[in-house]
């Protein structure tokens, strides 16, 4: 599970990363045009124009109010504006980073913009002064961007709804279709981190092999914090929207609606047996380093993995560490009517009782759909005593179908050595094999 947020960022105020870019390029000196005119109305405080400028997924988490409240906060306490560097760029697949080292009286940062083929400004990120460019994504090799299309859809109407992309097939056609389900933590459509872009890889390698894929935002990214304020659960925070998601790549004209799959990636893989019998169509389900372990005690293991791997606990670790515990063992306590704690690792109460009894492989025994389980044996997040799980479970299921990859992690991209979670942090994408397995075992299925 990629619950281990801290680690994908340290001393931001926000970072909100575009979905996908229009077609197209901009000439080499408009990215910078672009982000010069966003950075004077930031530091003007003109914050409505500012807001003009954004895309339509940025307005929708960097509102006029949002930008008064926190962001001008964070400025002012930067002190005067003294001087503006020159900008650094770097491209990101289709989009611009471009980095502007700013002076302040009581302090210098990078203000960093992301900039889409159209000059609007994607994404906001404030980074330490000697912090350098981070590493960009690129598009991996089997992508081939003549062979698919994109446009962005609307994933729900009510005031949950969400910003998503259809990646489909060129040409004509119906096509087998899969909606990505994303997993924990306020992940984007492309389940972006550090210079990976793991769903964003996989979309385009899928509609390169003739599958059409539709992904989004999760719930918790888009409107985090309202979500803060609710006893939700994982119907809230995953299932729910998976489900709308499937009604939506139905729609599409160019979906055959008969062969729609899900994928779940970790956390998004444990929902799955939920999602498909509350869907009650889907053709298949897929399951990428989906815990089948409940979602505490991957926590704590997680955490003792990372304490353990460092050489071991300092005294405020070791405090923490023991405050997990604790209250790993109060969610076993947890009962319907009890005066439960209202918060427990970091999600309320009710996320647990209604996850007490779940076995997500026993449910998975229900569905009578194909299952493709994969997993990679280096994620220290989602282990292969998960995946064991899974495949006791499902013993002598015929609908059940089961690889690992040696060298592969919880992104599913190939390293070596002992897993750790610094090698999130280097550029890489998601191996061939598996998008190429994915593609053979939906091209196999009958229907």
């Amino acid at each position: 599970m990629k619950s281990i947020r801290p680690l994908r960022a340290v001393w931001f105020v926000l970072s909100l990363l575009a979905s996908t870019a229009a077609g197209g390029a901009p000439q080499s000196d408009q990215p910078a045009v672009a982000g010069r005119k966003a950075l004077d109305l930031l530091l003007a405080s003109r914050f409505q124009e500012f807001n003009q400028l954004l895309t339509t997924e940025a307005k929708a988490l960097l509102t006029v109010e949002f930008l008064q409240n926190r962001v001008g906060g964070e400025l002012k306490g930067f002190g005067r504006m003294e001087e503006i560097g020159r900008p650094l760029t770097e491209k990101s697949g289709g989009l611009d980073i471009v980095s502007f080292p700013v002076r302040f009286s009581n302090t210098s940062i990078n203000v960093q913009l992301t900039i889409n083929a159209s000059g609007q400004v994607a994404g906001l990120h404030f980074r330490p002064p000697d912090a350098p460019l981070p590493p960009a994504w690129s598009r991996p090799s089997y992508s081939k961007p003549a062979l698919f299309r994109e446009r962005q859809v609307t994933v729900g109407a009510d005031q949950w709804k969400l910003g998503g992309t259809f990646t489909f097939p060129a040409g004509k056609g119906r096509f087998p279709a899969v909606v990505l389900v994303p997993g924990p933590g306020p992940d984007d459509r492309d389940e972006s981190m550090y210079a990976t872009r793991m769903f964003e890889d996989i979309a385009e390698g899928l509609a390169s092999s003739g599958i059409a894929v539709l992904r989004y935002d999760k719930r918790t990214k888009v409107y985090g914090e309202q979500m803060s304020e609710l006893a939700f659960t994982l119907q809230q925070e995953i299932i729910e929207d998976a489900v709308r998601a499937l009604a939506v790549i139905r729609t599409q004209p160019e979906t055959d609606p008969k062969r729609v799959f899900a994928l779940g990636h970790s956390l998004g893989g444990y929902a799955v047996p939920r999602i498909a019998m509350q869907d009650g169509k889907l053709a298949g389900a897929i399951i990428l380093g989906g815990n089948a372990r409940p979602v505490q005690d991957v926590s704590l293991a997680q955490t003792e993995f990372l304490l353990k791997a460092k050489g071991g606990a300092s005294a405020n670790e070791q405090k923490r560490l023991d405050q997990m515990k604790a209250e790993v063992a109060e969610i076993a306590n947890l009962a319907p009517g009890k005066d439960n704690p209202p918060v427990l690792l970091g999600l309320p109460s009710a996320y647990f009782l209604d996850l007490k009894n779940y076995n997500p492989a026993a449910e998975a025994r229900r569905l009578a759909i194909p299952m493709l389980f994969l997993q990679g044996e280096r994620d220290f997040q989602v282990t292969m005593e998960d995946f064991k799980l899974w495949k006791t479970g499902l013993a002598g299921d015929k609908n059940a179908t089961f690889r690992s990859y040696a060298v592969l992690n919880g992104l599913f991209i190939a390293g070596d050595g002992p897993p750790s979670p610094a090698e999130y942090q280097k550029p890489g994408n998601v191996a061939p094999a598996v998008v190429e397995d994915i593609a053979g075992w939906i091209s196999a299925q009958k229907y």
